[in-house]
């Protein structure tokens, strides 16, 4: 196994720290769900190292209000938004279709967390529709433009909830297993990851890396649907575990750092938290990456499977 990478950052850092003295003049940056959460704060770091960067978000009011935000702090005047809708494939297809040019970077960021049972027109798991096959879709629909960039990085936002559950290949969208919120949403945070390890493969000899991670704990709109007890019982298990709360500002510093250090150059299908590359996790840790998430087999049929459901 390769020897993990390591950083001078740490749990703490912030990702303002992270991109110190990184220039991205030149260079064009997506960021989904840039209107809320971490999502806000990497834009901001990537805008502020000078990259041009667009929020691809479902709420284009909230969007523009955050670009104007961002543009106020940072001092830049390439800050856009753009709609974008995971769960609907055909606002993710005119996205793609709109986007002229290279992309440097794509972080995929956006996602829902332990939602009611819902399903898509095309009756999938709304949590993997959204967090694995609209961010599928928008990163292969955006393959010309990421190989056109030359040494192009892809960020997959997972979460250490991966740990809660493989892929189910023979229901994957809960038409036979009674519906857990939780386990429906881990399984779509492992997708996350195996996309990282496949696409990195497949995509190698077009200079494009892609690398997921945990951005920690962090409250934002996406525990929208996790109740105040749930909330609780979640922090004290985190804090059972050595796991600390961050601010968003150090939520977004793994991505961050994912996407613009150059600690990280021709690297792909890794798995990061805190800033540094993860180990295999301990039983009984909330931290680490499981085997099940880097499983190259497992990997590409979850490819396959991705190609097929969205030709379907």
């Amino acid at each position: 196994m390769p020897e993990l990478i390591t950083t001078p950052f740490t749990a703490a850092s912030t990702a303002a720290e992270v991109i110190a003295g990184i220039d991205l003049t030149g260079r064009r940056a997506v960021v989904t769900g840039g209107a809320s959460g971490i999502g806000v704060e990497t834009a901001r770091a990537l805008a502020g190292a000078g990259a041009e960067v667009t929020l691809a978000v479902r709420n284009a009011e909230a969007g523009q209000r955050t670009a104007d935000e961002i543009a106020a702090t940072t001092g830049s005047k390439q800050v856009r938004v753009e709609p974008l809708d995971l769960a609907d494939l055909a606002s993710v297809t005119a996205f793609t279709g709109r986007w002229d040019g290279p992309l440097d970077i794509l972080v995929n960021n956006a996602g829902i967390m332990a939602s009611p049972l819902s399903r898509t027109a095309r009756g999938w798991e709304l949590q993997f529709a959204t967090n694995h096959l609209g961010h599928f879709l928008l990163a292969t629909g955006l393959h010309s433009s990421l190989a056109a960039a030359g040494g192009a990085r892809v960020v997959s936002v997972s979460s250490v909830a991966h740990l809660r559950s493989g892929i189910d290949f023979d229901d994957i969208h809960f038409e036979r297993r009674e519906y857990d919120p939780w386990i429906a949403y881990g399984q779509s945070k492992t997708a996350n990851v195996l996309f990282a390890v496949e696409a990195t493969k497949r995509w190698a000899d077009d200079g494009i890396t892609v690398n997921a991670l945990m951005p920690g704990a962090i409250r934002t709109n996406l525990q929208r649907y996790v109740s105040d007890e749930e909330l609780q019982q979640m922090r004290a298990q985190a804090g059972s575990s050595g796991v600390v709360w961050k601010t968003p500002e150090q939520g977004a510093a793994t991505s961050v750092l994912v996407a613009t250090s150059p600690l990280l150059e021709g690297v792909g299908g890794r798995y990061f938290e805190d800033c540094n590359e993860a180990g295999p996790n301990q039983p009984g840790t909330r931290r680490g990456v499981a085997a099940w998430a880097l499983d190259p087999e497992a990997a590409a049929r979850l490819w396959d499977v991705s190609v097929q459901s969205l030709a379907g």
